[in-house]
C-alpha cells in the first residue's frame, strides 16, 4: 500500500501530457459541467473498473503480451488501489475519466514503461462499457432479490386469506365479490412477470465487450474468452463495433419501469383501501407519518413514497432512447445512462418498502365481507340461474336482473328483501318472459359465500382454486430463486478464478 509520504509527493508523470494532442487543459466550464460530474459517477463504479483492469492484465500476462514481471507489478499495484478505494488515490477531473485517473496513479507507482502497457488491446470504448455492465449486473441482481422477497411476503399473507371475501371493483364500482388472497396472488404473479423481464434483460446485459478495442478490434493476440470467464460474463459482444453499445440499458430501464408500475398499482390500491371510507386495511405505525395541523391523521407515508417514486419511472425508457438518439460516431460517454443509477435505487427502495408494508399489514376481514355483500355484487349469479332454469338467453336475463336492481335501489330495498315476484315484475316492465323463480333461489343468489364457493373455473376465487394459485406462485418463486442462485454461484466462481489468477502472478517472484 502507498504511504502518506508517497501520497504527498504524488507528481504529474509522463502519462499526464495534455499537450500531446491538446494545447491546453480543459476549460473550467467543461470541468464543472461534464468532466467532474462524470468522474463522480464513475467513482461509484470504482470496484468494477479495478476488476476489469485485473482481468485484462491477467489475460495480457497469460498471453505473454506482458512479461511476468510487468504483470506482477501492475497487479500488485491494482490490488493496493482496490484496497484504498477511490478516496485513497488522488483524482483530478482535469485528467479525464476514471480510466485515466487509475492509470495515472499506476504509472506514478510502477513507471510509464510498465504501467503504460496495461491499456494494450483495449479502448475506453470497451473498457468503460465493461465496467458499467458489471455495475448494472450487480444492481440488477439486487433488484431481483428484492422482487423475490416481496413475492415471498405476498405469498405468506395470501396464505392467510384464501377465504377472505372482499368487494371486487371495475370502474371503482362493485363488480363481483373477490377474495383477498387471490388479489395478493395476482400481484405475486405480476411480480413474477417483472422478474422474467429482468432475467431476459440480464441475458443481454451480461455479455463481454472488453477487447473490442475502439471499433475495429486489435492486432494484439488477446483472448476475449478468458476475460469473459474471469469477469463472469455469459458470452461475448461478438462484433467489435458494438462493444460500446448500451441499448441493453434501455431494455433494463423498460423492465424497471414495468416493475415500478406493478408496485404503483399495489400501493395505489392499498392507499385507497386505507382511507376511512374503505377501511379495509391499515399500515403499521412505523410506516406512517403524521400531520402538522390535523391531530387525528395517520398518513400512509410508505405507500405514498412508492407512488411518488413510480411517477418518474414512466419516463425511464423514453429518456434512455432519447439519450441514445442517433449519435452516430459519438463517443462512449453518449451511451452512458446515468438515470439507471436512480432507477436502481428507486426500484430497490420501493421493493423494500412494499415488503415492509405487506409484512405488517392489518386486514379488516369483517368489513371487507360486509361491504362485498351490501351492493348487489352477486347479481350475475341470479342472471345465470335464470338462464339455467328457464331457457332464457343471458342477455335477456341480464336485463331482467338489471331492472330488478333498479327497482330495489329506487325503493330502498336490500338484497335480503328481494323475492321471486319482484323479479317477475322486473321482467314484465321490460316485456320479457317472467322467470318465476322461488324466493329461496333469489335469496341464495345474493349470498356472497355461496357465490365464492360456486366458482368452478380455473383461477377463480373458489378456495380450492386460490390454493392452486398459491402453489403455482410458490413454485414460480422457487424457480426464480434457483435462477438467482445459479447466477450468484457462477459469479462467485468467476471472482474466485480471478483472485486465483492474480495471486498466481503475484506469487511468481
Amino acid at each position: 500500500m502507498q504511504s502518506d509520504h508517497h501520497m504527498q509527493n504524488f507528481h504529474v508523470s509522463a502519462g499526464d501530457r495534455p499537450e500531446a494532442r491538446l494545447d491546453s487543459l480543459p476549460a473550467k466550464e467543461l470541468l464543472s459541467f461534464f468532466e467532474a460530474p462524470h468522474l463522480e459517477r464513475e467513482k461509484r463504479q470504482f470496484q468494477y473498473f479495478i476488476r476489469v483492469d485485473l482481468a485484462h492484465t491477467v489475460m495480457l500476462g497469460e498471453r505473454e503480451i506482458l512479461t511476468g514481471a510487468q504483470t506482477r507489478s501492475i497487479l500488485e499495484t491494482l490490488k493496493e488501489i482496490e484496497t484504498v478505494g477511490p478516496e485513497g488515490i488522488p483524482m483530478d477531473p482535469t485528467h479525464g475519466s476514471l480510466l485515466f485517473q487509475i492509470e495515472r496513479y499506476l504509472i506514478s507507482r510502477v513507471g510509464e514503461h510498465t504501467g503504460g502497457r496495461m491499456h494494450i488491446g483495449r479502448s475506453r470504448l470497451d473498457q468503460g462499457p465493461t465496467a458499467r455492465r458489471l455495475y448494472k449486473r450487480s444492481e440488477l441482481l439486487l433488484v431481483m432479490d428484492g422482487i423475490g422477497k416481496l413475492r415471498a411476503n405476498l405469498l405468506d399473507l395470501a396464505g392467510k386469506h384464501h377465504e377472505t371475501i372482499m368487494p371486487g371493483y371495475t370502474c371503482l364500482q362493485h363488480a363481483h365479490p373477490g377474495v383477498f388472497g387471490q388479489y395478493l396472488l395476482g400481484f405475486c404473479n405480476k411480480l413474477g412477470d417483472d422478474f422474467d423481464r429482468l432475467a431476459a434483460s440480464y441475458g443481454r446485459l451480461n455479455l463481454n465487450p472488453l477487447g473490442g478495442a475502439g471499433l475495429s478490434g486489435t492486432s494484439w493476440p488477446i483472448d476475449r474468452s478468458r476475460t469473459t470467464e474471469l469477469l463472469g460474463f455469459d458470452g461475448l459482444v461478438k462484433n467489435s463495433r458494438l462493444a460500446r453499445e448500451a441499448y441493453y440499458a434501455a431494455e433494463v430501464a423498460s423492465s424497471l419501469s414495468f416493475l415500478m408500475s406493478t408496485l404503483n398499482d399495489l400501493a395505489t390500491d392499498l392507499h385507497l383501501w386505507s382511507s376511512y371510507e374503505f377501511g379495509f386495511i391499515e399500515t403499521a405505525d412505523e410506516l406512517c407519518g403524521t400531520s402538522s395541523i390535523f391531530p387525528q391523521k395517520k398518513n400512509p407515508t410508505a405507500l405514498e413514497a412508492v407512488k411518488f417514486a413510480a411517477g418518474e419511472a414512466v419516463t425511464w425508457l423514453s429518456t434512455a432512447l432519447a439519450t441514445f438518439r442517433a449519435e452516430g460516431t459519438g463517443d462512449v460517454v453518449m451511451r452512458e445512462l446515468p438515470l439507471l443509477d436512480r432507477a436502481f435505487v428507486a426500484a430497490s427502495g420501493s421493493l423494500a418498502l412494499m415488503s415492509a408494508v405487506i409484512q405488517t399489514l392489518r386486514v379488516d376481514e369483517a368489513r371487507m365481507k360486509r361491504l362485498a355483500a351490501a351492493n348487489w355484487s352477486t347479481a350475475t349469479d341470479l342472471a345465470d340461474e335464470i338462464v339455467r332454469r328457464r331457457d332464457i338467453s343471458f342477455r335477456e336475463a341480464h336485463n331482467i336482473v338489471a331492472r330488478l336492481v333498479r327497482i330495489a335501489t329506487m325503493t330502498n330495498l336490500q338484497p335480503a328483501d328481494l323475492t321471486g315476484s319482484l323479479l317477475d315484475e322486473a321482467a314484465d316492465e321490460l316485456k320479457l318472459r317472467p322467470p318465476r323463480l322461488d324466493d329461496e333461489t333469489v335469496f341464495r343468489a345474493f349470498d356472497v359465500d355461496t357465490f365464492v364457493r360456486s366458482r368452478v373455473s380455473t383461477g377463480s376465487v373458489h378456495p380450492g382454486q386460490v390454493s392452486a394459485l398459491q402453489e403455482d406462485e410458490a413454485n414460480s418463486l422457487l424457480a426464480g430463486n434457483a435462477w438467482l442462485d445459479d447466477r450468484r454461484k457462477k459469479l462467485a466462481e468467476a471472482e474466485h478464478e480471478l483472485k486465483r489468477s492474480v495471486n498466481r502472478f503475484i506469487a511468481a517472484a
